[in-house]
């Protein structure tokens, strides 16, 4: 991949909402690695400040969800 093109891959943001009205996952591209974080109603900051940094989306995702379960 040319440089433009890795840089827009790499700041592609995906957002995955769980149940209604509970929280969102929302996870980035970081350098070698990818970070994910909760928001929950219509806020925009991560949850309590907590990012999950995993080698790939799935893991970083998986942990965000892991911890908002483990919130309530």
């Amino acid at each position: 991949m040319g440089g433009q093109a890795q840089r827009e891959l790499f700041s592609a943001n995906f957002v995955r909402a769980m149940t209604p009205g509970s929280y969102e996952i929302h996870s980035e591209a970081r350098g070698p690695h990818w970070v994910a974080w909760i928001t929950r109603g219509t806020g925009a900051k991560p949850e309590r400040s907590v990012l999950v940094v995993g080698a790939t989306q799935a893991e970083a995702e998986a942990g965000a969800k892991q911890w908002a379960e483990a919130q309530g």
